[in-house]
């Protein structure tokens, strides 16, 4: 007999929200107010290159080599402004700084149309909801500003977890939190790897949420497929008949 769900663990960024404009746009932005003409495109291109850089060189934040998530943030953007030819060492600090905080703000966040009513529609099946990250600390002020903190019992970032997915031990971390079994949890993501194969490893009910159509792996029945959060009721209910 199958066992009813009872909890719902959610990946956030590009799945309930996503940043509102482009990087270049933002970092432009702040680059305006200090007086500095840039290239939304050219900041864009060095954000690419210092962020995939500061990936590769320290995962995860640099936590395992004594960073943090503000210090990792500061130093890619420290990065990507001096790619576009800004070396005053004052002025990259303040742009740092400035850009760590304001992504805490909910202007440039844009919560999509479907999750709102998909977190509410999940709360009254009855089934609890926790979130599981690969972000940094600030997501709770994220999830505070753009009003969806209260939809969730616990989060769960990589940040503080010291550990991302699709590594398995963060997502022990999440059952520990529900207290259950695997078989009682449901997972929804955007990430084929960090989120669908991730979760169905550790005997999680993933489910891919694809907006875009851009995933066309065959190891992925159309019921675990979601176009967008408004048929994910009605599949987390087929789990818990």
């Amino acid at each position: 007999m199958r066992t009813p769900l009872r909890w719902v663990l959610w990946d956030v960024k590009d799945t309930l929200l996503k940043v509102r404009a482009s990087v270049g746009e933002q970092y432009c932005k702040e680059a305006t107010q200090m007086g500095l003409s840039l290239s939304p495109a050219e900041v864009n291109a060095a954000f690419l290159q210092a962020y995939r850089h500061y990936s590769r060189r320290y995962p995860n934040y640099g936590v395992a080599q004594g960073l943090n998530g503000q210090s990792w943030w500061k130093g890619v953007v420290r990065d990507t402004f001096s790619q576009c030819g800004v070396q005053e060492p004052a002025l990259l600090n303040t742009a740092a700084k400035n850009l760590y905080h304001n992504f805490c703000n909910a202007e440039n966040w844009e919560v999509f149309p479907d999750s709102v009513k998909a977190l509410e529609s999940c709360s009254s099946l009855g089934l609890k909801l926790g979130v599981v990250s690969n972000f940094d600390s600030r997501l709770e002020a994220i999830l505070r500003a753009c009003g969806l903190l209260s939809h969730f019992s616990f989060l769960i970032t990589s940040e503080e977890a010291g550990v991302a997915k699709p590594s398995p031990a963060i997502f022990k971390q999440a059952l520990q939190k529900c207290g259950t079994p695997s078989d009682v949890v449901a997972h929804v993501g955007d990430h084929y790897v960090n989120d669908y194969l991730a979760s169905r490893s550790m005997g999680i009910h993933g489910f891919l949420l694809d907006r875009h159509n851009k995933h066309n792996q065959t190891d992925v029945p159309e019921e675990h497929r979601l176009s967008s959060l408004e048929g994910l009721p009605s599949r987390l209910l087929q789990q818990m008949d």
